[in-house]
């Protein structure tokens, strides 16, 4: 990957005509004409034409970093940006994605058109320069067949997920970041019948489920005087209004865990969501400690999860490859403690 930054003033630029050079600054964000893949990324584009990227990141010194599915490498052949104009690169991103990021609110997540997820921050909660992560969606929905193809899930592991999708089991899956816990709720999703509606909560919008019926509510943030945010708990809530078959929570961080436990405490089988963990032994504990943040005690969140998950998944990532490393089913120890016992 070798293409170079080169800012311009995109309303300077007509669809495909050639461009030149023009000093970037906050009140115009630079861009690039954009590359087909994700345009939104302006100046970023040209590294995320290669659809196996799913990351790209600019470090605190201004060097740009890819994931291909083998782990990050550095873009070689790219001189580091400088403070400036990694600062003019994380507004504008900020900015394609109607969000607004200065010395005031110097931290941003934001979805763009073309299915890319940007985060940014700024000195000086950034100790070096700005810092840019972005994630990017595959071209096409993810599905079993081609995770399968990818070493992701084996044979065996296919077939029984499979089976608790169309046995409207609920699923909690479970990896560190990076793992493909997206990719993979995604694709046992599309294995839901068609004539069942798909209610989808995310802090920002990832989720992308080849199923016909989907709706999907996105966290609001606040704005600049603390007013009008909308979390995921209070989002959950609404899902249950809407005629759900199936309630998802892309990624349960806090109090929304105990909203969808009891989603599916409550008659709504066949939900699912997902967690940061990277060792299915801390699981239990991971659970606790979001369940103590919607007001539920250890014993309590205890009881409702065993009631609640039919079916855990653990994903690892490992030398840059992505798989399941277990399937299995909540227990409680002897301690009272949630495990995992495999299935």
């Amino acid at each position: 990957m070798s293409p170079r930054f080169v800012p311009v003033r995109p309303a300077a630029v007509p669809a495909g005509a050639p461009v030149a050079a023009a000093p970037p600054s906050e009140e115009a964000p630079a861009v690039v004409v954009p590359a087909a893949r994700v345009p939104a990324l302006g100046p970023l584009a040209p590294f995320a034409e290669d659809p196996a990227v799913t990351d790209l990141l600019v470090d605190g010194a201004g060097a740009l970093w890819a994931d291909a599915g083998r782990g990050l490498l550095r873009v070689p052949g790219l001189p580091p940006l400088d403070p400036q104009a990694a600062r003019r690169l994380a507004v504008a991103l900020v900015a394609a994605g109607d969000r607004h990021l200065d010395d005031a609110t110097p931290c941003a997540d934001v979805r763009l058109p073309g299915g890319a997820r940007v985060h940014a921050v700024l000195p000086p909660v950034s100790t070096g320069g700005a810092l840019v992560s972005v994630r990017i969606a595959g071209a096409e929905p993810w599905r079993l067949d081609a995770l399968q193809e990818a070493g992701m899930v084996d044979a065996p592991q296919r077939a029984l997920l499979a089976e608790a999708v169309r046995d409207r089991r609920n699923l909690l899956i479970c990896g560190p970041a990076g793992s493909g816990k997206t990719s993979l709720l995604a694709a046992l999703l599309a294995e839901a019948p068609a004539h069942e509606r798909i209610v989808t909560v995310e802090d920002v919008a990832e989720l992308r489920i080849d199923h016909p019926h989907v709706v999907g509510l996105e966290a609001r943030q606040p704005n600049a005087d603390g007013a009008g945010g909308i979390g995921l708990a209070a989002l959950v809530k609404e899902t249950l209004r809407m005629r759900p078959d199936r309630v998802v929570v892309g990624e349960c961080r806090g109090a929304e865990v105990v909203e969808l436990l009891t989603a599916m405490n409550t008659g709504h089988d066949g939900g699912a969501g997902t967690v940061h963990c990277a060792d299915p032994a801390g699981l239990g504990a991971r659970l606790e400690a979001l369940g103590a943040l919607g007001g539920l005690d250890a014993s309590a969140l205890r009881a409702q999860a065993l009631a609640a998950i039919d079916v855990v998944v653990q994903l690892s990532r490992r030398d840059g490859l992505r798989r399941v490393e277990r399937v299995g089913r909540l227990a409680a120890a002897q301690d009272g403690s949630l495990c995992v016992l495999d299935l």
